[in-house]
């Protein structure tokens, strides 16, 4: 999904009218100037050194950054927008922060008002990522340069794509089913599943579902797992604006329609851990069976978390927010500094991450280059991993608070 290589085409472009713009000065200043082709003077000198560190400082710091959220309504993305907004401040950066209400043209105009602003670069999490033309349209107009940031957005305008490995969320969620239900010896045991997936205007939700259908399809295929509910499509389990209760609200309506009568119900894949959630809620308040249910989820919300400690949601796929905004930090100062933008890069970011310019497009044929982290398995058993990050602290009865 390659957007067109515009962060790099853009940084030419900036470069070939600098040097057009410092050529036609100096045969300016030549008109006037001294004959004289001997070695610059030491004031000069001097004078080339500070213009140096003037533009040392304009391309990685002292910078105007627009940082675009979905909402505040998700714990999710309020970690991000205050990690993102305090590691651009702490790097010397001036910030524009907004949180968009799930509001599509909300965001358009937030995106606007930061263009208006004359920000230098756009970082944006999208609502929706094919509802952002008009703001994306203009950010391409003012060569300014848009990093995708966690969701892709449908528009060429977009110069980079930093997320997750998306479909690796999915895939880790149905090796975790398959691991801890023991499906490749189930032999003719039947294990029932439902599915709840996330919002269809979000393009990751689809890239999470998909890795998890694909991984988990043989035993699906074979029997092994059997959706009750026979509620497998995409369209037929995605959960609105990924919303608790929206989840919960369908959630108790295939209990109650296909397991009043006792029958087990083994798992429940769910992308994300707000719809985890609402679906945890239903299976406390509504399921028939006294088993424990296997409960998925994604991101590391804190009700979750305290969910998983009390052995009501079996595990999160955790995306380490600072890790994201570390390599996008790092792509933002490579951006305005002209640099290459390549897997060269990696090193300096110090975080494990792929280079990839062929998963995601932007439009048809059209690839996004993409830096894409690694996601990591959150159970029960390793959640000092997540006070090992720092982002968390764990109180004294095991559960988990974002850390201040």
């Amino acid at each position: 999904m390659k957007r067109k290589l515009i962060g790099t085409l853009l940084s030419t472009a900036m470069v070939v009218s600098l040097v057009a713009g410092c050529s036609s000065d100096n045969a300016s200043e030549q008109t006037n100037a001294p004959t004289d082709t001997g070695s610059e003077t030491e004031a000069e000198a001097e004078g080339d050194a500070q213009n140096e560190d003037t533009a040392s400082d304009a391309s990685t710091g002292g910078a105007k950054i627009g940082i675009s959220m979905p909402t505040q309504s998700l714990e999710r993305w309020n970690r991000d927008g205050a990690y993102l907004d305090e590691q651009f401040r702490a790097a010397g950066f001036e910030t524009v922060l907004t949180y968009s209400d799930d509001d599509s043209g909300k965001q358009v105009n937030d995106i606007q008002n930061m263009l208006a602003d004359d920000v230098d670069l756009l970082v944006v999490a999208a609502i929706d990522g094919a509802a952002l033309n008009t703001a994306m349209n203009e950010a391409a107009e003012a060569n300014v340069p848009v990093i995708a940031y966690d969701r892709l957005i449908l528009n060429d305008a977009v110069s980079y794509y930093v997320s997750f490995d998306n479909y690796t969320v999915g895939k880790l969620q149905g090796e975790f089913i398959i691991e801890q239900l023991d499906l490749a010896n189930a032999g003719d045991k039947v294990y029932n599943m439902e599915i709840t997936a996330g919002d269809p205007a979000d393009n990751n939700a689809g890239y999470f579902y998909q890795g998890a259908i694909d991984t988990l399809k043989p035993y699906m295929d074979a029997g092994t797992l059997k959706v009750v509910s026979d509620q497998i499509d995409f369209d037929k389990v995605a959960t609105e604006q990924w919303k608790t209760d929206v989840a919960l609200e369908r959630a108790q309506n295939v209990l109650s329609s296909f397991y009043a009568d006792g029958t087990q119900l083994d798992v429940w894949l769910c992308s994300n851990d707000s719809t985890a959630l609402g679906v945890a809620q239903a299976v406390t308040s509504d399921y028939a069976g006294s088993n424990n249910v296997l409960i998925t989820g994604q991101d590391g919300d804190e009700a979750n978390l305290k969910n998983i400690v009390d052995g009501v949601q079996t595990m999160t796929v955790y995306k380490n927010v600072s890790n994201e905004s570390i390599v996008t930090i790092g792509l933002v100062k490579a951006i305005l500094s002209g640099e290459t933008i390549d897997d060269t890069l990696i090193p300096s970011f110090g975080i494990e991450c792929a280079f990839d310019t062929e998963s995601y497009e932007t439009s048809a044929g059209n690839k996004c280059p993409s830096f894409l982290l690694v996601p990591n398995v959150i159970t029960k058993d390793n959640l000092q991993d997540l006070v090992d990050t720092g982002l968390y602290t764990m109180g004294d009865d095991g559960y988990l608070s974002a850390a201040n």
